[in-house]
């Protein structure tokens, strides 16, 4: 059982290595990926070698910098392709747009977050500015409440027990709240994320009957109240209804 742990721990903290590389970093030294995990030199050293050999990362001998490896793209080239629903969607997301005068995101759950995979930006000066591949938790949002209200049960109970669950939301009320919401079939945020914007978020059902997405509409406060809302999440609705058709 010990070594059974003991092989979770290491393949968790050389995942945790391999998230520590983004946009704006996409290479990193010893030191730098040691103070991002908070371990020890040594053993990010040992892993960042076997990372190395199996062909997850790169060293570069003059910088000795690290950046993500070839296997990483071979891998990422067997994910099924997010582009499809997001381009085939994105007309009808315009006209929404352009009908309510809003921001129109697209969201897919994936584990405890959710990520915006289309976003049509609204055209008013003030406005919510939404940006494509932004990953962000289950627990707060209209879009997240959505998400975790269809979600499978055990990943409600995995989203209780999350250590990063928000002091600002009460576990005790929060799976009355997802089950309203699969009655009313629509979310609402006011200023849960951030502060000034609200939110509406409907479910994308898919031709098999399940939830593959939510549509969100946002904004700011000023602009959107609760009726307002309301009224937005029957017209959101009826355009998931046929988006679902169109996503499969």
């Amino acid at each position: 059982m010990e070594d059974r742990k003991l092989t979770v721990r290491a393949v968790e903290r050389a995942l945790d290595i391999l998230l520590c590389f983004t946009k704006e970093n996409d290479d990193l030294s010893l030191t730098e990926i040691a103070a991002k995990i908070s371990l020890h030199k040594s053993t990010v050293h040992r892993l960042l070698t076997t990372l190395e050999e199996k062909g997850f990362l790169m060293r570069n001998e003059s910088t000795e910098k690290y950046r993500l490896g070839m296997r990483i793209w071979e891998l990422s080239t067997h994910l099924p392709t997010l582009d499809e629903p997001a381009a085939l969607l994105l007309p009808a997301m315009e006209r929404l747009r352009d009908r309510l005068g809003e921001t129109v995101s697209l969201y897919l759950r994936d584990g405890l977050e959710r990520v915006r995979i289309q976003a049509v930006q609204s055209r008013q000066a003030i406005r919510r500015v939404a940006q494509i591949g932004a990953r962000l938790p289950l627990s707060v949002g209209a879009s997240s409440k959505v998400l975790a209200a269809y979600a499978p049960h055990e990943v409600q109970i995995r989203l209780l027990a999350d250590p990063a669950w928000p002091e600002t939301v009460d576990r005790s009320l929060y799976l009355e709240q997802l089950k309203e919401i699969t009655r009313r079939g629509y979310a609402t945020s006011f200023e849960e994320r951030e502060p000034g914007a609200a939110a509406v978020a409907v479910p994308i059902v898919g031709r098999n009957g399940s939830v593959v997405a939510a549509l969100s509409l946002s904004g700011p406060v000023s602009r959107l109240s609760r009726e307002t809302l309301e009224e937005y999440a029957v017209i959101l609705s009826e355009n998931a209804a046929e988006m679902g058709l169109m996503m499969g």
